[in-house]
């Protein structure tokens, strides 16, 4: 795994997310997700090569339940991308 993706925390997530500057391209995931592990390459090379222009960041739904409901998660693996207002 790249060393440049972000793991959140349901903690963590309104600071290193929504308050963060730049676009943040969030992975809902899970270990057992067998499509959130096929994805997973295609995610570090996204954030190798779009460094400085494009953060990547993981949440794992299993260990941070709170975060995935607030913006109606309901299968994995989901992305979104995020833009600091």
């Amino acid at each position: 795994m790249s060393d440049k993706i972000i793991h959140l925390t349901d903690d963590s997530f309104d600071t290193d997310v929504l308050k963060a500057d730049g676009l943040i391209l969030v992975d809902f995931w899970a270990e057992w997700c067998g499509p959130c592990k096929m994805i997973a390459p295609i995610l570090d090379e996204i954030a190798d090569e779009y460094q400085g222009k494009l953060t990547v960041a993981k949440l794992n739904i299993d260990q941070n339940p709170g975060t995935a409901p607030k913006y109606g998660i309901r299968g994995i693996p989901t992305l979104l991308l995020f833009k600091k207002r």
